[in-house]
């Protein structure tokens, strides 16, 4: 059985969404989150160093640090716990996790920081 996709939205409103590629500088626990949770530290090139909350907590820290990352950079800023969320780290379902934990998206090869996602 197929499973319906979310509605059709124009070309324009994917355009409005800037994806780009960082790199994990840093990786802690991040405090009082509703769920276990990593603050992330990446650096985005010419777009700066960003933090955000996400659940990779099926990954070692030392395991991602020096990753490359795709990031959602133009979301408004939200509250996480006691971390202020900068960016949405953009990953797909880690295999037989629970619901919302993560693995990152990256690319084959080392591209260069900030590059857009298209």
């Amino acid at each position: 059985m197929i499973k319906k996709s979310k509605p059709i939205i124009a070309y324009e409103d994917f355009e409005k969404i800037d994806m780009r590629l960082g790199k994990v500088i840093s990786i802690e626990i991040a405090p009082n989150t509703p769920k276990k949770s990593y603050k992330i530290t990446a650096d985005f090139g010419k777009y700066g160093v960003k933090t955000s909350v996400g659940r990779l907590t099926q990954h070692k820290p030392e395991e991602l640090i020096g990753k490359q990352i795709m990031g959602v950079i133009n979301f408004e800023p939200r509250q996480v716990g006691d971390t202020l969320s900068e960016f949405l780290t953009l990953g797909v379902q880690y295999p037989k996790a629970d619901s919302g934990e993560a693995t990152i998206i990256t690319p084959l090869v080392e591209a260069k920081l900030g590059s857009k996602l298209f």
